[in-house]
């Protein structure tokens, strides 16, 4: 069992610290990311210093509530509710209340730290009937403190989605992530209170593809805002004996001639004004197969077929508001998109601010003039 934890921590480690270094890299051109760096950073440094002790897990059960296991459980849980605070919070200029929010659990390690120098070594208590003789001491009355603060800690990570929802806006993943983080954290108390090496590890595994999601959900959010090419007029669309001896010579010149005969379709048929016209319409009528059609969008910075035909409605919508002929959410039906709510989460995720801002931005500015 001991070869599995070690293993499991190696590769959490590692992971944690590959995340935290991409997201450094990318929180030097937007310091929102520097926040969520620090902390898989601190994840990673937390697992390399438990590798050590991998080897503790051999023992079937090291005891009720261990010390150990609760100043863990007091950092984890702190340090998972720092990210979602974060979000409603312009940069690090609110210290100040993140040190309110972990003073708490600094105290407490420090006061357990402290006992430790002087000599005090952590009690090993093998049944509740024992933990409930001996709770008044001090070792106990720490358990009980960390316990209690670590609770305090999950149950304000549970009520974050509700209270980030009515004073901040916040990605949907995000609201879910928070959810996912405090139901995880819950199998983290179980297994600190009866030790259960098995659950324990399936925590760590939980706790890291927790983390990985997030992660990749971040950095996918980071790829919808890079700058798209500038949407190029094509006069004639390529013939498709150029897009056959293209592929034979070159790759690149392939693609791009695919692409250009999508965007001569989108261009002058339109038909992504249609709420139904999608992938697979699109497919039939320039001839390309969905792999290739794939292919040639992303060779052109584009993520997916949706999001290349929305990107046509996002801006026949900003066309249609600078004319003034859209000044409602519902008038942005007339350029493709199904209901308002697929307006708005669109135009939101492309966009990176809300459509009703939008609108309402774009009508003052009107009436000023």
């Amino acid at each position: 069992m001991e070869q599995v934890a070690f293993v499991i921590l190696v590769v959490i480690a590692t992971i944690h610290l590959m995340m935290a270094a991409v997201l450094s890299l990318y929180s030097r051109y937007k310091v929102q990311y520097l926040s969520l760096a620090w902390i898989m950073g601190l994840f990673g440094a937390m697992c390399c210093a438990g590798i050590p002790f991998a080897s503790l897990l051999k023992f079937e059960n090291i005891g009720l509530f261990h010390p150990f296991m609760l100043l863990a459980l007091v950092v984890t849980s702190f340090l998972q509710g720092i990210y979602p605070l974060g979000i409603t919070m312009p940069g690090y200029l609110q210290w100040g209340r993140m040190w309110r929010y972990a003073s708490p659990a600094i105290f407490l390690i420090i006061l357990y730290g402290g006992s430790l120098l002087l000599g005090n070594r952590p009690e090993i208590v093998l049944s509740y009937g024992q933990f409930a003789g001996s709770w008044w001491g001090g070792d106990m009355l720490f358990r009980l403190a960390g316990f209690g603060l670590s609770v305090y800690y999950v149950v304000n990570i549970l009520r974050l989605p509700h209270v980030l929802a009515r004073n901040a806006e916040i990605p949907r993943y995000v609201k879910g992530y928070v959810t996912a983080m405090g139901l995880t954290l819950v199998v983290y108390v179980v297994s600190a209170a009866v030790f259960n090496v098995t659950l324990l590890l399936v925590y760590f595994c939980l706790f890291c593809l927790l983390n990985m999601y997030l992660f990749f959900r971040t950095l996918e959010t980071m790829a919808m805002h890079l700058p798209k090419p500038e949407r190029m007029e094509v006069a004639e669309a390529p013939a498709e004996e150029a897009i056959v001896q293209a592929d034979l010579e070159d790759f690149n010149e392939a693609n791009l001639k695919r692409f250009e005969r999508v965007e001569y379709f989108m261009q002058h048929v339109r038909e992504w004004q249609d709420n139904t016209f999608g992938r697979d319409r699109l497919c039939e009528a320039t001839g390309i197969n969905r792999h290739l059609l794939l292919q040639c969008l992303r060779s052109q910075g584009y993520n997916n077929c949706h999001d290349y035909i929305n990107s046509y409605r996002i801006n026949a919508l900003k066309h249609g508001v600078s004319a003034g002929k859209i000044s409602t959410v519902t008038d942005c039906l007339a350029v493709g998109f199904g209901s308002p709510k697929t307006a708005r989460s669109c135009f939101e995720r492309m966009e990176g601010m809300s459509l009703d801002d939008y609108l309402c931005q774009k009508s003052k500015g009107r009436t000023a003039l």
